[in-house]
């Protein structure tokens, strides 16, 4: 079996860009993969969190990936923190990458921006590449299911990976990333040119796996389209309307022609009506599971087993790395 690796920050509630882009897939996965998901806490800090809500945040996450019909018997839910490889590999990929590559990054640019001049940027923006590096090779990753966005970052994995094999000796595999064609990247509902996001002002923007179904509806009845009423897929001249039928395409596994033939002369209004009830019933049963969840015993239960089985994994890995290395006494 190929071994499946995701990580998702608990930095506040999943949106429906978050689990179309990449969590509805996971189910999947579980038949056919050796899978690790990985609530991704140390990366949450790279800017202040309230502890208590970062505790709390962590374990709504983890009842979430749940929720959604991950089942703890096929695959391992854990979180990075309770993992100290991940930790002790990130240092070394640190100390593998160079300032340059790291200042590259798309994801820290957009970052360092909004922080303002270098002596108030967070460190850890910097080096969150070589973190997220040891997050994937810990556990012999073949596939990584991310957005597009996040392609930048599985390519200075391989790079890092690829690197250390050369200069030291084999102990990595290179990563792929895996990706949807259609909604690989959903966009803002006011503004489908930018990717949806659960920090985005604009409350109309982002609807959350968790929002009411009267939110849902307003949000979708709300979203951003064009004057010419009709419903065909074009990315660049019609970017709401394609973003909606992203959307639609993801959660009813129709097609964007099938999604075209289907609302042939039928305007804007009965399409966003019909998308609103895709998602609340998507969401319904998904919100019935996560509110069983997550008060549970059950979760720490589950957690504390993922942490123990994902600890063995990494284990391997780094063991092997601190021997090429000469950073262990066995020779």
């Amino acid at each position: 079996m190929a071994v499946i690796f995701s990580g998702v920050q608990p930095s506040g509630t999943i949106t429906l860009g978050n689990y179309l882009g990449a969590m509805k897939n996971f189910t999947s996965y579980q038949n056919e993969h050796e899978c690790y998901f990985c609530i991704v806490n140390q990366h949450a800090i790279t800017v202040p969190q309230e502890p208590e809500q970062l505790r709390k945040n962590s374990r709504n996450l983890a009842a979430l990936y749940l929720a959604i019909g991950l089942d703890p018997d096929k695959v391992t839910l854990f979180i990075q923190s309770e993992v100290a490889e991940h930790t002790k590999l990130g240092w070394i990929m640190t100390t593998l990458a160079t300032i340059g590559e790291l200042e590259r990054m798309t994801q820290y640019k957009d970052k360092a921006q909004r922080h303002g001049n270098g002596d108030s940027i967070p460190a850890g923006l910097l080096t969150y590449p070589p973190l997220m590096a040891a997050d994937i090779l810990l556990y012999q990753t073949d596939y990584v299911p991310v957005g597009d966005d996040q392609r930048q970052h599985i390519e200075i994995t391989r790079d890092l990976a690829q690197r250390f094999n050369s200069r030291y000796g084999e102990a990595f595999k290179l990563p792929a990333i895996h990706t949807r064609e259609v909604g690989a990247r959903i966009m803002s509902l006011q503004e489908p040119k930018k990717k949806m996001s659960k920090s985005d002002a604009n409350s109309l923007a982002t609807p959350y796996l968790l929002d009411e179904p009267e939110t849902i509806l307003k949000k979708i009845k709300r979203a951003q389209t064009d004057s010419e009423n009709k419903i065909y897929y074009d990315r660049e001249g019609k970017a709401g309307i394609s973003n909606l039928m992203a959307i639609y395409s993801l959660i009813t596994d129709k097609s964007t022609d099938e999604i075209e033939q289907l609302y042939e002369g039928k305007g804007y209004g009965q399409f966003k009506n019909d998308l609103a009830e895709a998602i609340i019933e998507t969401t319904r049963p998904i919100q019935k599971r996560y509110y069983e969840f997550v008060h549970s015993d059950y979760l720490d239960q589950i957690l504390t087993a993922g942490a123990a089985k994902a600890a063995r994994k990494a284990a391997a890995t780094l063991n092997k790395v601190e021997y090429l290395m000469g950073l262990s006494r066995n020779c």
